[in-house]
């Protein structure tokens, strides 16, 4: 009888033991007339037979019956159990347990139908454990720890709270912000490369669809090793070739990426330096970590692949079922060396923002607070939002530079929003974020004013 440990993202859904892993499949589900395939063969027939997969199933767990109407005696539900029941088979051995982690889209209701789909195949769960919670073995010494993952629709961001040990502060789920999303953008970069290079257009069909599919990883791991990515598609005895930069593929992720790191600076207030720990399916998007490093900065640290379910084996081997009910463990000791980053001083670096434009006026940024809100104060630097619009406070929020950074600090009731997400007291602001006041509310550009420059 040994612990084995299941990390329940279906970007790819793994189970471990102290030596191997012995299952890694994505959550995708072929509804075929006579059978249900799930995992990696279902997969490989995504872009052949589309309307037959499903592959929400896990981050929309429930017992509604699905939406088309040839599958409307199967749930999402019975999906999960499918593919739960599938990898239990192939990683069992008579008298395992297993522990899960489990990511930031289950909540309390989906964690609850999970356990009851588990008593029913007869999966012995010991504990249940926050994905991020349990990839978090060490203490990050003056700084914030957020641990970023991708599922296949969302990006999970999850802020550490360090208070002797790892513990969930809060948790940003980014839509449509996941590995489909990044796939779906990056075969149209490669089909439309393929077109221009080869005259061959591999979207044409679904079979040479599904070979772009099938290679997308390999060529993400060129992309990400070197500066040119060489692809060949062969069909019909006849081989095709086209040419990528690296760049390129960073250009096409770009918008999915930037609303990752919008919510992302959202999570940290102005005084935090920003641990980012990204799992190693997050470290191999190309461009990602340099674009993290860039606009959110900090320190970076990529784990490596199967480090939440080796966490968990880690420090959750004494966990049993004893018959008492499982409920989520949001907290879990270090149980290794402590890290300690560094806190250096900020220096005012070229395209921070100088000014801030409101209805069509630049209002520059100092070091003296300029203050935001529906009634001025006598001795402050005032935009005056006016008294009509709802959620907006007398003495809003507040700009200024400080130690090399433009800064906001909110002071309201009712919360300041960066780029469409609340912030946390005080946010390190760029050029080009949008603040958002009160509900509709009014909103205000960061802009930065051309150095003046001679011929």
């Amino acid at each position: 009888m040994s612990l084995l440990a299941a990390h329940l993202n279906d970007a790819g859904i793994s189970f471990l033991d102290t030596e191997a892993v012995l299952y890694r499949e994505p959550g995708f589900a072929l509804l075929d007339d006579d059978q249900l395939t799930t995992g990696s063969k279902a997969f490989g027939q995504a872009r052949i037979n589309p309307r037959r997969i499903q592959n929400k199933f896990w981050s929309s767990l429930d017992t509604t019956s699905l939406a088309d109407k040839r599958f409307h005696h199967l749930s999402a539900a019975d999906l999960v159990s499918r593919q739960l029941e599938q990898a239990w088979a192939r990683v069992a051995k008579n008298g395992d347990q297993v522990v899960l982690a489990v990511p930031a889209y289950m909540g309390a209701d989906k964690l609850g139908l999970l356990l009851g789909i588990a008593a029913e195949l007869n999966v012995p769960i010991v504990g249940m454990v926050d994905a991020a919670v349990a990839a978090t073995r060490r203490h990050y010494k003056n700084a914030v720890p957020v641990h970023i993952d991708l599922s296949l629709h969302a990006a999970l961001l999850t802020r550490i709270s360090q208070g002797g040990q790892a513990q969930v502060d809060r948790s940003a789920v980014v839509e449509d912000c996941g590995v489909l999303a990044l796939n779906e953008t990056w075969l149209r970069t490669i089909a439309e490369a393929f077109v221009q290079q080869s005259r061959f257009d591999p979207l044409h069909t679904a079979e040479t669809e599904q070979v772009l599919q099938d290679n997308l990883d390999k060529w993400l791991a060129s992309a990400s090793a070197g500066a040119k990515v060489d692809m060949q598609v062969d069909y019909r005895g006849i081989s095709h070739q086209a040419e990528l930069d690296t760049l390129e593929f960073i250009a096409a992720a770009a918008p999915v990426y930037h609303q990752i790191v919008s919510s992302l600076r959202a999570l940290f207030r102005a005084d935090e330096v920003p641990a980012l720990q990204l799992t190693d399916r997050a470290a191999r998007m190309p461009g990602f970590a340099d674009i993290l490093g860039a606009r959110v900065g900090g320190e970076l640290f990529m784990l490596e692949s199967g480090a939440t379910a080796r966490g968990l084996l880690a420090r959750c081997h004494t966990m049993k079922n004893d018959g008492a009910a499982i409920s989520l463990v949001r907290q879990l000791p270090w149980d290794q060396s402590t890290i300690e980053i560094k806190i250096q001083e900020s220096v005012r670096e070229e395209g921070q923002p100088t000014h801030l434009l409101f209805d069509n006026i630049a209002y520059a940024i100092g070091s003296e607070p300029l203050t935001l809100g529906s009634q001025p104060i006598d001795g402050e630097r005032y935009i005056d939002l006016q008294q009509d619009m709802p959620g907006v406070s007398r003495r809003h929020c507040s700009l200024q530079l400080e130690n090399g950074q433009c800064i906001v600090r909110d002071f309201s009731r009712y919360g300041t929003f960066l780029n469409g997400h609340g912030i946390d007291g005080s946010a390190v602001l760029q050029v080009g974020d949008l603040i958002r006041l009160g509900t509709p509310g009014y909103e205000l550009r960061m802009i930065a004013m051309e150095s003046g420059r001679g011929p």
